[in-house]
């Protein structure tokens, strides 16, 4: 059920964004007096279709992508015979360049419009609410394996990030730190105060998604028991929703990653718990662990947030720096792959990796949030000046409106079969990675 979720999430997602960003080629087409012959959200066969006026609508069944066919336009269709007529008054070939520009644009700007809206949207709804140094510090971080190995260790207080004061957890973790060479943190650990550097190839560990899960730095999360699952075995061994736990065969409890780790290594086996109810009774329970490590109960967790409400004016401003701060992790990464610093095997996912980005759950926050996020990735990618994408295309256009001189159509067919070549080349690598890591 879960893959199931996944996939209807990642189909949904982009169904509309690929809809949305060919729309953007046929409104841009139309509004210059092209024809346009087909739009298609999904590649062929087609499933379902109808006509209006001169364009025919559909879905195809590969739910990898869309197009717009346009009159007199090389395309990933390579209608050379048509090609070969005389150009038509409303083909895409016999209009001005600004205008062919403004159409091979138009996706890439209609994907830029909707991500911002999207991160606007969430921002404005959501506000936003964080984890603050001080709440942080009053009970330390969970070092995850990866940041084990590099230094860390669960309950060390982190002071400063690259030399200066920080206001909220994330502020350790985003972007700019992971992505910045040598970042440095100072710790407290006990009486102790120390920098710990990420070392050189730390970036591409992290990426290691099959490894480490993205997993680095976390908070300590104190907790009590929250709902109880009818028949689990937290209900059957007595475990009621308020409990908090003292300790497990004789092991403090206080947090809820020494829960999950006591489970972890007690799997399918018998625990002695110590737990003690809101009235301060304490009870000894005999409970049987999971063969998943869990006892079937959701955790409460009692950690502090604070919490930002934002106007609309400062959605709008918030929201569109979130947006395009999306397209400056992506160059930065791009240009750690190209240098060989990160491993484009472990960094990049294709539609398997981006449906388990979304989970197996319905969330409608997450998947908002992860649709604005893919919508300015696709307008990223498709900037890209790889033949057969619109970069390309702007490419082509923008050297001609420079130079007066039009690219020959036979060269233009040739860039776009080069092009189709690249891309097949990199979605058959996009899904062999990802089985490989999901199989590996």
């Amino acid at each position: 059920m879960e893959g199931l979720i996944m996939a209807a999430q990642l189909m949904l997602g982009l169904s509309i964004l690929v809809g949305l960003h060919e729309m953007g080629h046929l409104l841009a087409a139309k509004a210059f007096g092209m024809r346009v012959e087909k739009y298609s959200i999904g590649f062929p066969p087609k499933i379902w279709g109808f006509q209006y006026g001169e364009t025919e609508y559909s879905f195809g069944a590969i739910p990898l992508g869309g197009f717009v066919k346009i009159s007199g336009m090389i395309d990933e269709s390579l209608d050379t015979e048509a090609m070969a007529a005389e150009p038509e008054p409303w083909e895409f070939r016999s209009k001005p360049a600004w205008q062919r520009l403004i159409v091979m644009m138009g996706g890439i700007i209609v994907n830029v419009i909707t991500g911002i809206v999207i991160f606007i949207t969430m921002t404005y709804s959501n506000g936003d609410s964080y984890v603050t140094k001080d709440a942080l510090n009053q009970h330390g971080i969970v070092a995850y394996e990866l940041a084990d190995e590099v230094g860390f260790k669960t309950g060390d207080k982190i002071l400063k990030v690259n030399g200066s004061d920080f206001e909220r957890f994330t502020d350790l973790i985003n972007n700019d730190v992971i992505l910045n060479e040598n970042s440095t943190y100072t710790v407290q650990r006990a009486d102790s105060v120390f920098d710990i550097t990420l070392p050189s190839g730390f970036l591409d560990r992290y990426a290691d998604k099959k490894k480490y899960d993205g997993m680095f730095l976390g908070i300590r999360q104190p907790f009590a028991v929250g709902q109880v699952q009818l028949g689990s075995l937290a209900a059957e061994g007595g475990l009621q929703e308020g409990d908090k736990f003292v300790s497990i065969n004789g092991q403090p409890i206080t947090y809820f990653d020494e829960l999950k780790s006591t489970l972890t290594a007690n799997k399918d086996k018998e625990i002695t718990a110590v737990v003690v109810d809101p009235q301060n009774t304490q009870r000894q329970l005999d409970l049987t662990v999971g063969e998943d490590g869990t006892l079937g109960f959701v955790a409460d967790i009692q950690l502090d947030l604070a919490h930002e409400d934002f106007t609309f004016g400062e959605s709008v401003n918030k929201g569109t720096e979130q947006a395009f701060n999306v397209v400056w992790v992506n160059i930065k990464a791009f240009g750690k792959i190209f240098r060989g610093e990160v491993s484009a095997s472990k960094s990049l996912s294709g539609p398997i990796g981006i449906a388990q980005m979304f989970g197996g759950t319905w969330n409608w926050n997450k998947f908002w949030s992860l649709t604005g996020l893919l919508s300015m990735v696709l307008a990223f990618m498709n900037f890209l000046p790889i033949p057969a994408l619109d970069g390309g295309h702007v490419v082509f256009l923008t050297y001609e409106m420079l130079s007066g001189q039009k690219p020959s159509d036979k060269f233009l067919e040739g860039a776009q079969k080069v092009g189709m070549v690249l891309l097949l080349g990199l979605m058959g690598f996009a899904i062999f990675n990802d089985l490989f890591k999901a199989i590996f």
